[in-house]
Parts: structure tokens; C-alpha cells; sequence
């Protein structure tokens, strides 16, 4: 899709779509009778759409306006409301340019243009970001193996963002079309990672995962390096081992190198992420309702995969490592059992006192593996616990750790970029919930505070600053909104983009 920014009166601009982005205001609705021509068949339409109250403005309205051939060059004007003018946000305009592209689509237009709103405290660039955001993020289909209809390949080809002047809410076009590329790399990546999370099972296991990261890095900057059977072995990847003994896919611990800082020993952040591939909870076998959802189980890694190759295309000046731990956790002869013990080579030994509590177990051998970088900051992301989907929905990640700065980073940009995350607690009386009678830890703590104690566990493993994301109810929508489809959803991928560009001083 070609999208940019040009200085052109909408009137004469060839499009199938216009989309003019309309505050629930009267008098700014009456103020807009200026683009139309007095007397001309839009005003008549604009006027009967304010008479009659079809049109208020409100979040969730779209209006269509139909000019008389010749009157203007766009085919339609869409007329999309964002809300109030003082509650008007960038996320208004993400969710109002992603209902615009949509209805564009459907009515088999290729084309779409766009005037942006105002928002209070924004740039130019950054409105025009939001509008990028919401546009590609909500075209986003997964289709790959559905028979395709006569509307299959509908989409669109061409957006254009007009300016009147020579700027938009201060930014001048050149930026804006800097921003504008930024945009795109960083949805691309998110789509990435939303496709590698939609990918089912059957083709897509630890060795397939670690090929994605390879495709990732290849001809990107990125060193990739895989450790399997053996090496796995060899370097003591204890939890890795045990949660993918089940299986007849074996594990993978994935590597991914990205050293972009002009210093080249300059303290890396590292990113940690969950794969396991699919989680049928091994010996404590999940429910059958709702298990097909565990194709998603590996979204931590997409993230980090996906976030790693966005870092290499923006081609940030900073080192970051990013961290996959992998296994497909099934139930057999060979798996592992409740009350098994295992030990990691930092010492810590662990009883497994439930095996759908997998996740913890292979991320900790990621963990004790990112010392070695001698981090300034580690993150891990994983599909944790369904806990904190009772506390959170799936509306906001989970977040824990003892790095101060990056969780308040993290909270800030969250915000902005509307991917946001909510502290709970690590206080000492959790790990009471986590003590084992024959192992120095078990890896669940009880009915009760179960995304805390998940973070309890990992802390064991971590000496540095540390911040743990629990994506389980993020990573997977529900229901189809405006720019978030359901199924995987590609979460944090512009989160950590956003702090890493910010941490890389651009």
C-alpha cells in the first residue's frame, strides 16, 4: 500500500474516499458548511444531515455523502465521527482511520484520502502515525487457508493524507512523511508477529519458530543462533528439556543479536519471550473448551522476534538481544509429571508441581542466559497466566519487576501508544505461596494471586533490572474492533518499539 502526504485541495483530488474526521460539536459541524459550495447538492446533504441529527459527530458514527457527478473529484465523502473535541485522542484517531479504511473496503474502493483532526498536545507527526496505525492494523486479515470469494482481494492501494498548508498541527510535511515510513515498519512488524501468533500448530513448532527468527535477521543485522537437542543439553537448558520431553517436537532456545550502538559493548536491553508453540497443559491436561487458543502461546516470542526485526529496519543506534525460549508442551509417556524436580545451573531447584504452569519453567532458563549481557534492562514477555486475565481482561498487560525506570517507561508509553500495562505487586509475603517442602521453589503458589506468583518464580532467576509483562490477556482479541481483530493481536510490538527508539536517543 502507498501511503503519503501531499498539499492539495480536496475538491479536486481524484479518490474513491474522503475521509473527513467530524468532533461531536455543533458549531464546528456548521463551521465545516465552508468546504461545500453554497447552493451545491453537498451542502443540501450536509444541511439535512445536521437537521435531521444523523450525523452528531459521536465516536461510533459514519456517514456517507454522495456528490452529483462533477461537483467534486472524490466519489464519497465518508464523514467520521471521533467523540467530543476536548476527549479527542490519538487513540480516537486510530480506531476513527481504521473504520474509515474499512468502510472504504467495503465498498470496493481502492483508494482513500484523509483530512486529520486536531489533537490537543499532539504533532503532525504523530496524528498522522495514529491514522498509519489504525488503517493498517485494521485491514489486517487472517485468511491464509479460507477459500477466497469474489471481495477477497479487496483492499486498498493508495492513502493520502492532504494539508491545506504546508503543515499539520505543526509539523511540516517532510517530517511527516518521515513519520509516516516509521509507521508502516513498525505495523509491518506487528502484522508479522500477528501472523506467526495465527499460525496454527500443525505447522508451526519450536524448529519452525526459530526459522522465523532466522528469516527475521537474515540480511537485517541481526546474528541469529539456535540451540537444539544437543546443545540444549550441553548448555543446560533445564526447563526448555523438561516441559518439551513430551513432545516429538523437540525445543529451542533462540538467539537474536542486534548491535546497532556505535559503542558495540554498550549495555544491551534485552528482550526475553515465551514460545511454546502449543500448550495442552502436558500431564495437567487444560480443558478441552478453548484449548484451540493455545496456537497463541508463543506470543512472547513473536513479540520479541518481531520487535527485533522493526529495531533492525528502523535501524536504531543501540544493542538489543532478544531471547526465545521454545517448546511444545503435550502429554505422553515421556512427559513430565507433577511432583518431578528439576535444577537450574544457577542452583535453584524447582519442583514442577503442576506442568500447565510450563511457561515460568522455560523462561527461566532465558533468564539466567540474559546475565551474561550484562543487561541494562530485561523485559519478558509471555502468555503467563490466565489470573491475569481475571484481573486484567484482556484489555490491559500485566506488568511486575524491580526496575523502577523502565516500568514508569513503560506505563507512560503505554499510554500513548495505547498498548497499556497495569503494576501489581511483588511484595515478599507471595513467595511464602511458592515454597516447596522438597525443592527451593514450586512452580504454581495456590489459587490465589497466580500472575503474582508466576512473577515470584521468575524473580528467582533475576539480579539485574527487571520488568515482566503479562500479555495472556492482551495478546489475544476477542472480537473484532476497529484496529484489533480477533486472534493474536501482535501486543507490545509498538510498545517496545516506541522505548527502544526513545532509549536509542532518536
Amino acid at each position: 500500500m502507498n501511503i503519503t502526504v501531499t498539499k492539495a485541495d480536496w475538491k479536486s483530488f481524484k479518490c474513491d474516499a474522503l475521509a473527513c474526521f467530524q468532533p461531536e460539536d455543533k458549531k464546528w459541524l456548521a463551521s465545516a458548511m465552508k468546504y461545500y459550495d453554497r447552493g451545491s447538492h453537498l451542502e443540501h446533504m450536509a444541511q439535512a444531515m445536521l437537521d435531521s441529527g444523523d450525523m452528531a459527530g459521536k465516536k461510533d458514527e459514519l456517514l456517507i455523502l454522495y456528490p452529483l457527478a462533477g461537483e467534486v473529484s472524490p466519489k464519497r465523502l465518508l464523514l467520521v465521527g471521533i467523540g467530543k473535541p476536548e476527549s479527542v485522542t490519538l487513540e480516537s484517531v486510530r480506531r476513527a482511520a481504521a473504520r474509515a479504511a474499512k468502510k472504504t473496503v467495503s465498498l470496493k474502493g481502492k483508494s482513500l484520502a484523509l483530512y486529520l483532526p486536531s489533537v490537543k498536545g499532539a504533532k503532525g507527526t504523530e496524528v498522522a502515525t495514529a491514522a498509519v496505525e489504525g488503517i493498517l492494523l485494521g485491514l489486517y486479515k487472517w485468511d491464509k487457508y479460507k477459500k477466497k470469494d469474489d471481495n477477497g482481494n479487496a483492499t486498498l492501494t493508495s492513502v493520502t493524507i492532504l494539508a491545506d498548508e504546508g503543515e499539520i498541527s505543526g509539523s511540516k510535511l517532510p517530517d511527516i512523511r518521515k513519520a509516516i515510513d516509521r509507521a508502516q515498519i513498525i505495523c509491518a512488524a506487528t502484522i508479522h508477529a500477528r501472523n506467526m501468533e495465527n499460525e496454527p500448530s500443525n505447522n508451526k513448532y519450536p524448529e519452525i519458530l526459530a526459522k522465523w527468527a532466522q528469516e527475521a535477521g537474515r540480511g537485517n543485522g541481526i546474528k541469529v543462533t539456535v540451540l537444539a537437542d544437543n546443545e540444549l543439553k550441553k548448555n543446560k537448558m533445564i526447563g526448555i528439556i523438561a516441559v518439551g520431553q513430551g513432545s516429538a517436537k523437540s525445543g529451542r532456545f533462540i538467539i537474536m543479536e542486534y548491535k546497532g550502538a556505535k559503542k558495540k559493548d554498550a549495555q544491551p536491553i534485552v528482550l526475553v519471550g515465551k514460545g511454546i508453540t502449543f500448550d495442552t497443559g502436558g500431564i495437567s491436561l487444560k480443558p478441552g473448551a478453548g484449548m484451540g487458543d493455545m496456537i497463541s502461546d508463543m506470543s512472547g516470542a513473536a513479540t520479541v522476534i518481531a520487535t527485533l526485526k522493526a529495531v533492525a529496519d528502523l535501524k536504531l543506534p543501540i544493542n538489543v538481544i532478544g531471547l526465545c525460549a521454545s517448546a511444545e508442551n503435550m502429554p505422553s509417556g515421556t512427559a513430565s509429571r507433577p511432583g518431578d524436580i528439576i535444577t537450574y545451573p544457577n542452583g535453584v531447584s524447582a519442583e514442577i508441581d503442576n506442568t500447565d504452569a510450563e511457561g515460568r519453567l522455560v523462561l527461566a532458563d532465558a533468564l539466567i542466559w540474559a546475565k551474561q549481557y550484562n543487561p541494562k534492562h530485561v523485559i519478558d514477555l509471555a502468555t503467563l497466566t490466565g489470573a491475569c486475565v481475571v484481573a486484567l481482561g484482556h484489555i490491559t498487560t500485566g506488568m511486575m519487576g524491580n526496575d523502577e525506570v523502565m516500568k514508569s517507561k513503560l506505563r507512560r508509553l503505554g499510554d500513548k501508544v495505547y498498548e497499556r500495562v497495569c503494576e501489581l505487586p511483588i511484595y515478599d509475603e507471595y513467595d511464602e505461596l511458592i515454597k516447596s517442602d522438597c525443592a527451593d521453589v514450586k512452580n504454581t503458589g495456590g489459587r490465589w494471586g497466580g500472575a503474582i506468583t508466576a512473577a515470584m518464580f521468575l524473580k528467582k532467576f533475576t539480579d539485574y533490572p527487571w520488568t515482566h509483562l503479562d500479555i495472556a490477556g492482551t495478546a489475544r482479541g476477542e472480537a473484532n474492533l476497529d484496529y484489533i481483530n480477533k486472534g493474536g493481536t501482535g501486543v507490545c510490538v509498538r510498545l517496545l518499539t516506541e522505548m527502544l527508539t526513545e532509549e536509542a536517543g532518536k
